[in-house]
């Protein structure tokens, strides 16, 4: 059987560790804090519980590693666990560089170990069924997607907002669309904390003119954590709040057809009446499953059958390298970056 340690058990630490442990996998748990291991030892019988990562990975007794700690702290982990023969799977943000995260690639392949990002939402049944209406062309030519993740807090201080939100909305916008955008612009501002970002906007260009719009804040009262995808036929909106709505598919648009032999207009309105469509909304069934769960599940078969990672190593490269687009967009006064 495959033992797992988990690194850091804070606010996301703990989910991880009680499904690692639901498993039957978790063996041991690192924290700098002692009262978390307390915590740890008091919650999961039999585990070793350590204040430093040389110590567990010393003891030789762990196949994998999962890695919740402070981002700045995450490049210098894996890469000692990778050294040590450890596969490992990475809360995100990935590292806090592409260059950081190129150099875990490298080490993974070279080694043949499993290297996996924490990208919960992209093992989530509702986003994925998504994709799977997207992929059916139900929406028809996809026009553009609007990503929203908003809440009142939780405010850091070691990562601006859209290092903290956006890597859920971007790896989901890649999923749905299965390419990386041609381009991205930035805006972002500092209320509460000085040089770090609490609210940012982001765009992104893709071929055939698609594009996606995202909206990250820790300033708003409302929790929101949607995506409404539009397209030429119909208009999809994904609500990950929502118990009993994920997704809803709105038979909504226009209809361009031509009016008695001319082209239709819009300026007039017996014909704008006309062309507008307000058919049924349509909301699809969705089994749900801790989507950590499914994580953690896939983190384990990856290794046990050595199959690629859905979100393995090269793809937390690429979200990476977009944050840093948005990075490069926002100092240089809301450039267009080109994506290379």
């Amino acid at each position: 059987m495959i033992k797992v340690g988990m690194t850091g058990v804070g606010y996301w630490g703990k989910h991880l560790a009680r499904n690692l442990n639901e498993l039957g996998v978790l063996a041991s748990v690192i924290d700098s804090d002692p009262n978390q291991l307390v915590w740890a030892k008091g919650k999961f019988h039999g585990i070793r519980a350590t204040a430093t990562i040389k110590e567990t990975l010393a003891a030789g007794d762990i196949d994998a590693l999962v890695i919740a700690t402070p981002p700045q702290t995450h490049f210098s982990i894996a890469r000692q666990a990778l050294e040590a023969g450890c596969h490992v799977l990475i809360e995100k943000p990935f590292t806090c560089s592409s260059k950081e995260a190129g150099e875990l690639v490298r080490v993974a392949e070279n080694k043949g170990l499993v290297l996996m990002g924490g990208f919960t939402f992209l093992y989530n049944n509702a986003v994925r069924k998504v994709k799977e209406i997207i992929q059916g062309g139900e929406l028809g030519q996809v026009y553009y997607v609007f990503s929203q993740r908003l809440n009142l807090g939780r405010v850091r201080s070691d990562v601006d907002v859209w290092w903290n939100l956006a890597p859920h909305d971007l790896s989901i916008i890649l999923y749905w669309f299965g390419e990386m955008p041609v381009e991205v612009k930035g805006w972002g501002a500092s209320y509460l904390q000085p040089d770090i970002s609490d609210v940012a906007f982001m765009s992104l260009k893709f071929r055939d003119d698609r594009v996606a719009f995202i909206h990250v804040s820790w300033l708003d009262p409302n929790k929101v954590r949607s995506a409404t995808v539009v397209g030429s036929s119909k208009t999809i909106v994904y609500d990950d709040i929502s118990l009993d709505k994920k997704i809803q598919l709105f038979d909504h648009g226009f209809d361009r057809l031509p009016v008695d032999g001319r082209p239709p207009s819009f300026d007039d309105f017996a014909q704008f009446q006309h062309l507008k469509r307000m058919g049924e909304i349509h909301i699809p069934e969705v089994d749900f499953e801790e989507p950590l769960r499914v994580e953690c599940r896939h983190f384990l078969e990856c290794i046990e059958e050595k199959i690629d990672c859905f979100t393995g190593g090269k793809s937390s490269l690429e979200i990476l390298k977009l944050l840093e687009a948005v990075d490069s967009s926002i100092q240089n006064n809301s450039s267009i970056v080109a994506i290379e």
